[in-house]
C-alpha cells in the first residue's frame, strides 16, 4: 500500500530536493516528486510546510528519558531510551555502554540483541565507550573499571551478534594488531579518551580505525610540535569525527575551526545523551556518583562534565543558530554521515527510492513536529 506526504520542503540527505512530495510504499521511500504528478487516486497527507528530513542517526546515546543503559541493561531499558529520543527525531541509534564491569557489558549486549529481536529496528547495534581507554583522559568514566583489551575481550566484542558494534578505545593502550583483528571482523573502531600521540593515532588508523569519538573532549590536544589526537583527526582526510554541539563540551569558535578543516561528509553529530536528556530528571546516579543538571550542563560533584543533556534536533539547531552552518550541512551531520560510518548508507540517512521511510518533520525553527519510523 502506497501513500504520499506532500506540501513540504524535502532534505534528501544530500541537498534540498526539487519535489515537495515523498511517496512511501510498504515502509520504504518509493519516489520523491512534485505533488502535481501524483495519481489522483494516491492517498496523501499535506504536511502544511516545514522541512522533511531523514530520521536522525545517533551513534552515542548513553541514556534518555530517565534511563541509563549501564544501570538498566535490559531490553525494556533499551526500548525506553529509544522511545525517549524518537520524540526528538532520532530513528536510528547505538545505545552506548560506558566503561564498566564485564558483566554489565555482557548484559548490554544481551539487551540490545533482545530488543532487536523484538522488532526494535531503530536500535542499530551497540557502542562500547571503553573500558579500554586511558586513565589520563577518563573524563567521567570510573577509573576502577578501566582495563587492557585482551584477545578474549576482542573475540567477545566481535562475536556480540547485536547488530553494528562500535568500540571507542585508546590508541595508546591497544595494540594495532588487536585493532586490525576487530575491524576485520566488522567492529567499527573509534579513537577516544586517550593522551595519544600523532604517531599512535596514525598506527591505529592504518590498522583500520575509522573515527574519533567526541572530538576535543577527553583527548590529547594539538600544539605546534605534536598534533595529538585532535590534530590527527583533522589532518586525516578520510576518518570521521563526532562532535557534541551543545555549547558546553566545545567552544563554538573551536567547532568552527574543526568544521572548516574537515570534509563535510566526515563530520558527525552525536548527543552523548544521559538519563536527563529527552525528558529525564535533573539528577541521576552514574555508577554510584551523583550527576546534576545545571543550566543544561551535566556535572559530577567536582564539576567534571558527565555526558550531555542533548537531543539530536537541538544539536542541529545549535549548528545552524550558533555555528552559522546551513541547514543542509547541519542535517547531513545528523543523518547521511553517521549512516555512512555505520555501514548503513544504503538504507538510512537519505530520502530516496529504496531507503527506509524513517523520517522527521521539522518546523521552520527546526523543532520536531512529527516522526515516522519502521519500529514494530
Amino acid at each position: 500500500m502506497s501513500h504520499a506526504l506532500t506540501g513540504v520542503t524535502i532534505f534528501d540527505g544530500e541537498a534540498m530536493a526539487d519535489g515537495d512530495t515523498v511517496v512511501i510504499t510498504d515502509g520504504r521511500v518509493s519516489a520523491v516528486m512534485d505533488r502535481r504528478d501524483l495519481s489522483p487516486a494516491m492517498p496523501r497527507r499535506d504536511l502544511g510546510g516545514g522541512l522533511l528530513a531523514p530520521g536522525f542517526v545517533d551513534m552515542q546515546i548513553n541514556g534518555g528519558g530517565g534511563v541509563l543503559l549501564n544501570e538498566d541493561p535490559t531490553a525494556a531499558g533499551v526500548r525506553r531510551i529509544a522511545a525517549a529520543h524518537r520524540r526528538f527525531g532520532t530513528t536510528g541509534l547505538l545505545p552506548t555502554v560506558i566503561t564498566d564491569a564485564p558483566s554489565v557489558m555482557a548484559k548490554a549486549m544481551a539487551a540490545v540483541r533482545a530488543a532487536r529481536a523484538e522488532g526494535l529496528a531503530s536500535v542499530l547495534g551497540l557502542h562500547f565507550e571503553g573500558p579500554f581507554i586511558d586513565s589520563e583522559r577518563k573524563g567521567a568514566h570510573a577509573a576502577r573499571f578501566i582495563r587492557e583489551l585482551t584477545d578474549e575481550d576482542a573475540n567477545i566484542i566481535a562475536s556480540a551478534a547485536c547488530g553494528t558494534v562500535l568500540l571507542t578505545l585508546a590508541p595508546n593502550r591497544v595494540r594495532p594488531e588487536l585493532i586490525r583483528a576487530l575491524t576485520i571482523r566488522g567492529v567499527i573502531v573509534s579513537l577516544g579518551h586517550a593522551e595519544a600521540s600523532h604517531a599512535q593515532c596514525q598506527a591505529a588508523l592504518a590498522a583500520g580505525a575509522t573515527c574519533f569519538t567526541h572530538l576535543f573532549n577527553a583527548m590529547s590536544q594539538v600544539n605546534g610540535r605534536e598534533p595529538g589526537m585532535v590534530g590527527s583527526a583533522l589532518a586525516d582526510s578520510d576518518c570521521f569525527v563526532s562532535i557534541i554541539a551543545d555549547g558546553f563540551h566545545v567552544h563554538d569558535a573551536t567547532l568552527k575551526v574543526a568544521i572548516a578543516a574537515k570534509r563535510k561528509d566526515r563530520m558527525i553529530l552525536v548527543s552523548d545523551a544521559m538519563p536527563s536528556a529527552a525528558g529525564g530528571p535533573d539528577q541521576f546516579e552514574l555508577q554510584g556518583r551523583p550527576v546534576t543538571r545545571r543550566g543544561g550542563r551535566l556535572e559530577l560533584d567536582d564539576g567534571t562534565l558527565a555526558g550531555s543533556d542533548l537531543t539530536m534536533d537541538a544539536a542541529v539547531r545549535h549548528c545552524v543558530n550558533h555555528l552559522g552552518m546551513t541547514v543542509a550541512d547541519a542535517l547531513r551531520m545528523a543523518t547521511r554521515n553517521p549512516a555512512a560510518l555505520l555501514g548503513r548508507g544504503g538504507e538510512l540517512g537519505r530520502i530516496a527510492p529504496g531507503y527506509l521511510a524513517n523520517l522527521v518533520h521539522l518546523g521552520e525553527d527546526l523543532t520536531v513536529r512529527e516522526v515516522w519510523t519502521t519500529d514494530e
